[in-house]
């Protein structure tokens, strides 16, 4: 599979259009580049969810455990996790109908593009959702 299919620019645009994003694998430490990623986009007026099962509040948010658990539409589902967690995220992401999936830099899985792209779900995989923001900005 050619990864530069899942990294095109229209689906990345679509991807930094939408305002609800479950933060799949959240860490509550500043260090971690989930927690520093969901502040920032926080900061650019994104609404951010959470999703970790160890966790019940991150940044005073209430902490799913898994995609399956959020009560409220998602738009975007960005993943912090290991490549061989990606092919559940992605069953979950198509059976919420969220529309985009967006695997972080380092996160590549085939089986978990296949199965959210094969569900309608648009997928970006190993690029990272802060410095796509910080250069494709959307315009309000």
């Amino acid at each position: 599979m050619d990864i530069s299919n899942f990294q095109q620019l229209h689906d990345i645009k679509g991807a930094l259009a939408q305002r609800r994003i479950a933060v799949v694998g959240m860490s509550p430490k500043p260090h971690r580049d989930s927690h520093s990623v969901a502040v920032y986009m926080q900061q650019q007026g994104y609404e951010i969810i959470p999703v970790n099962p160890r966790e019940t509040q991150i940044l005073g948010l209430t902490c799913y455990p898994s995609i399956e658990a959020i009560p409220q539409p998602v738009g975007l589902v960005d993943v912090f996790r290991a490549s061989e967690a990606v092919p559940e995220i992605a069953l979950q992401t198509v059976a919420a109908g969220i529309p985009y999936l967006w695997l972080q830099l380092g996160v590549i899985s085939n089986q978990g593009a296949q199965i959210a792209s094969d569900g309608g779900v648009r997928v970006i995989m190993d690029r990272c959702l802060k410095i796509d923001h910080a250069q494709h900005r959307p315009t309000a």
